[in-house]
């Protein structure tokens, strides 16, 4: 190579370099910046320019720890890393920026943080702010376990402070992004404020993987605020701006939101086909068992007992409290907590409660803000009803409904409050109160509230069905209830006569229609359809003249048909009005009867929460429906 050629070679790295480490550095694009440093590297390998190349292996690295998942991305940027470093004077800035960067990526690997914080002490000597703030932040992202948080805001707040002096924007916004996540991670009433700050600065000047974090925290806040749909939206949008980015939790994230979603609306078990799979994906971190727990809860939620007794064996391996502490330990316990009462397993319960005390004080967050579940004082009362002990799970629902209420998490101050029900009522203790308030607020929320499991399950007696004329009595302990007839109402009387009996939803079908498998039928033919409008067109005519009379009660009587029927032709009807098909008569029956029940449920829950709450925990409806008394 001719010394002309070289010199052309060196500038095009440098002109990469500069290139990536605007964007990484400003920007925050991670795309971006990769594309350039990648180019770099090789044209500072065929120029023999040995800073050149160790610039190009450290913007390699990107912003945060783990940004390359799989072992071949990782092992190939550290020997790239490595290798820059074997080139450079040892003693350079730029050398000690390297090391830090790969003390920082083996420690978070281990589950450490002894290495990168003694690489923290010899950047404050080295005097140089640029070493300090990258060692700042990687330090940072290696303490992100429960355990950590006075350490993370000290680190936070001297991050921002070595910003001014780096003359970086992206410094600065990191410091705050992860000052906002502290504050977040220790339930700080305040946190929402420095969110503000951080929105005020994207909206000066957009940052990328910052607004991505910053989008993910908004996500969380609407699933706190119980707005489910809102937040589901949002999900999609976060992470169609995290693949912008270029930002590896881009997929993960959003999913990891719609399952808490699914667990809140008691939907979870739906997608535990999406878990299994997940659970493998080499996209996720490798301190990341959070997975595991979600799959394990969803499987007990499904009857999937092999399944989950599979997912919290590969989790705990020989001990639980060999896990390695990360930023989604918390999660991973409440999930652990969780499938373990569905399973009944009191020793686990027990070890995940002696694991989750010390951080009672704690809400339970996903990673950098991502997904909240409330307080820790919930799982830790879900451990307590596994193993029996009542007065201690009455005590952490107490204090969980109180943090949660701090918190502004609707959804789980009704699963805490539902909790708190359930204890006080197996501790033989009027619970009516928190069990219709819980109703109440779930019902609010679109929520579904779940039963009592495992070893602290008990029979407290089942829902009693009679026909009265037009209308049904439901009766449970004391209570009785009165509700107008319905197709869904039919369907749930022969449940309800027949207790734990898995019932084909083909069978509770009248005159199911026969069709070629695989052969697409509408939910409603165009004659059921037509009869339902003509029917709507008398209704409508009878509820105007008893109204004229001042009949109101039988007026009342007919609009609820009316508004049955309404109900009925909407279900049926997809975009611009075209009637929705089944694949065949089993699915066609699936949704059909699911919907009709739920549609009963709801009215009885409108008239009495409790015996409504009873029913949809104890109902279960799919191919076979059920109901099981609790």
């Amino acid at each position: 190579m001719s010394t002309v050629q070289e010199r052309g070679i060196r500038g095009s790295a440098e002109i990469s370099l500069l290139a990536g480490e605007h964007a990484l550095h400003h920007e925050g694009d991670l795309r971006t910046a990769r594309g350039h440093f990648e180019a770099a590297y090789h044209q500072a390998e065929r120029a023999g320019d040995g800073p050149a190349l160790a610039r190009a292996a450290l913007g390699l690295g990107g912003v945060w720890v783990h940004e390359h998942r799989t072992a071949a991305e990782a092992h190939n940027i550290r020997c790239r890393q490595r290798l820059g470093l074997s080139m450079i004077d040892p003693r350079s800035q730029l050398a000690l920026r390297l090391r830090a960067r790969l003390s920082g990526e083996e420690d978070y690997r281990t589950g450490r943080h002894a290495t990168i914080l003694g690489m923290l002490t010899q950047a404050r000597h080295s005097g140089d702010p640029v070493v300090l703030a990258e060692t700042l932040s990687l330090a940072h992202h290696c303490v992100l376990g429960p355990e950590h948080g006075r350490l993370r805001r000290e680190l936070a707040e001297d991050l921002i402070g070595q910003a001014g002096r780096t003359g970086r924007r992206g410094d600065l916004m990191m410091g705050l992004m992860w000052r906002t996540v502290d504050m977040f991670l220790a339930g700080h009433p305040h946190a929402e404020r420095s969110l503000d700050e951080l929105r005020a600065l994207l909206d000066e000047a957009d940052h990328l993987a910052v607004g991505f974090i910053v989008s993910a925290v908004e996500v969380m806040l609407a699933i706190r605020a119980g707005r489910f749909a809102h937040a589901e939206h949002l999900a999609a949008v976060s992470g169609e701006r995290g693949a912008r980015a270029g930002d590896v939790d881009a997929f993960g994230w959003p999913s990891g939101q719609v399952t808490i979603i699914r667990w809140y609306q008691g939907r979870l078990a739906e997608l535990l086909p999406g878990l299994t799979e997940l659970v493998n994906s080499p996209v996720l971190g490798v301190l990341d068992y959070s997975y595991l727990a979600a799959t394990a809860t969803a499987a007990a939620v499904a009857g999937e007992r092999r399944l989950a007794l599979n997912m919290l064996a590969r989790l705990r391996g020989q001990d639980l409290s060999a896990l390695p502490s990360s930023s989604v330990w918390l999660t991973t316990l409440y999930g652990v907590a969780e499938a373990a009462h569905l399973l009944g397993d009191a020793d686990l319960s027990a070890g995940a409660y002696t694991l989750l005390r010390p951080y009672a004080h704690l809400p339970v967050i996903t990673s950098l803000g991502v997904a909240c579940l409330g307080s820790v004082h919930h799982p830790l009362g879900v451990a307590s009803l596994t193993t029996g002990d009542l007065d201690r799970a009455v005590t952490h629902f107490r204090e969980a409904v109180c943090a949660n209420l701090a918190l502004g998490h609707w959804p789980a101050v009704a699963l805490s409050r539902w909790r708190l029900g359930q204890a006080l009522a197996l501790r033989g203790e009027p619970a009516d109160r928190e069990l219709e308030l819980a109703a109440q607020e779930a019902a609010e929320l679109g929520m579904e509230l779940p039963a009592p499991a495992g070893g602290a399950a008990r029979r407290t007696g089942k829902v009693g069905c009679a026909r009265r004329g037009q209308r049904w009595q439901l009766t449970f302990g004391t209570r009785s209830v009165l509700v107008d007839h319905s197709v869904g109402m039919g369907h749930l009387a022969t449940l309800l006569d027949n207790p734990g009996r898995e019932v084909r939803a083909g069978d509770l079908v009248a005159g199911p229609v026969a069709a070629e498998p695989g052969a697409a039928q509408p939910v409603l033919d165009e004659e059921a359809k037509r009869a339902y409008q003509q029917r709507l067109t008398r209704l409508r005519d009878d509820i105007d003249e008893l109204e004229s009379l001042n009949d109101l009660e039988r007026a009342t009587a007919l609009r609820a048909e009316h508004d049955w029927l309404v109900t009925e032709l909407a279900a049926a009807a997809g975009l611009a009005g075209r009637t929705r098909a089944f694949t065949g008569p089993e699915e066609r029956a699936r949704i059909s009867v699911g919907k009709a029940i739920r549609r009963a449920i709801a009215r009885i829950t409108e008239a009495d929460p409790v015996i409504g709450a009873e029913l949809r925990a104890a109902v279960q409806t799919g191919q076979r429906c059920v109901y099981r008394p609790r």
